[in-house]
């Protein structure tokens, strides 16, 4: 585990509560969620390897609503981004849900994003465990996937994180192939 201090450690402690509720809203109202982002990282591991900047969600779009009433009730506020994604705060933590759909063809697609095409395996049904919360995480190869096209996709170069986040991702993806 990297060594964290005390303002990383609490602010680690803090989104960590903070995703646990998350956690426990969607169970109580059967929606389900995966973690992405730095986070998803931290779980697949399952320890700490980073502070991080928010929290980076993924559900299907429709939860949206009923999701963002029960956030809202929790007392996050509500930041509307965009048809793809909303994002809320809480005690200082942001938290990103982007939302998906599934197509016709049975494609996984970005709401409100078409040409964002998921893998086909993005979504498993599959619990990974840190500091006693259980949660499903986006497949390794949709993260990488994801970090590849930031830049694209953002118009913003990569980020030291985001490389680094890749050579963690294709060293998990090595070990399982």
């Amino acid at each position: 585990m990297v060594k964290l201090d005390n303002n990383e450690t609490i602010l680690v402690e803090k989104q960590l509560s903070i995703l646990n509720e998350i956690n426990t809203i969607c169970l109580n109202l059967t929606i389900q969620l995966w973690l992405r982002g730095g986070w998803a990282i931290d779980f697949l591991l399952g320890k700490v390897t980073r502070e991080h900047s928010d929290i980076d969600l993924v559900t299907y779009i429709q939860y949206r609503e009923k999701l963002e009433w029960a956030m809202v009730n929790a007392g996050f506020n509500k930041i509307p981004v965009s048809m793809l994604q909303t994002d809320f705060i809480k005690d200082q933590v942001e938290v990103s849900f982007v939302f998906v759909r599934i197509t016709e063809e049975g494609k996984i697609i970005a709401n409100g994003f078409p040409a964002w095409e998921w893998r086909k395996d993005a979504l498993p049904i599959q619990q990974y465990d840190l500091k006693g919360i259980s949660i499903n995480v986006l497949n390794p190869y949709q993260l990488l996937e994801e970090k590849k096209v930031y830049e694209k996709g953002t118009g913003r170069k990569l980020r030291p994180k985001d490389i680094e986040s890749m050579k963690i991702i294709q060293g998990m993806i090595d070990e399982i192939s």
